[in-house]
């Protein structure tokens, strides 16, 4: 059963080891061998994913997200919580203390 995390802004978050990513056209897909899924990030995710290959805090990933793509400051932080509470779901990031 997946678990729904919220994430704070000051939550600092990481890849869990365990997954094959690969680039195909731009787009990061990504398998998980510890629950056998496969997961299309797109584009966006992709970069988020990247930011993610050591811990960064939440709000960290949210500033260099929008030093990348033209995004209002809600819409940002709004988008990028949602997408790393969804892979928390998954088991494919973790929280650092």
């Amino acid at each position: 059963m997946k678990t729904y995390e919220m994430i704070t802004l000051e939550d600092i978050v990481t890849q869990v080891e365990g997954n094959v990513c690969s680039d195909m056209d731009g787009e990061k897909v990504m398998l998980s061998i510890k629950n056998g899924n496969y997961y299309n990030l797109g584009e966006t995710g992709g970069v988020i994913w990247d930011l993610m290959e050591k811990p960064m805090k939440v709000n960290e990933i949210i500033k260099k997200m929008k030093a990348i793509y033209e995004v209002n400051d809600q819409d940002c932080e709004l988008q990028v919580r949602s997408f790393l509470e969804n892979l928390i779901s998954e088991g494919l990031i973790e929280k650092n203390l």
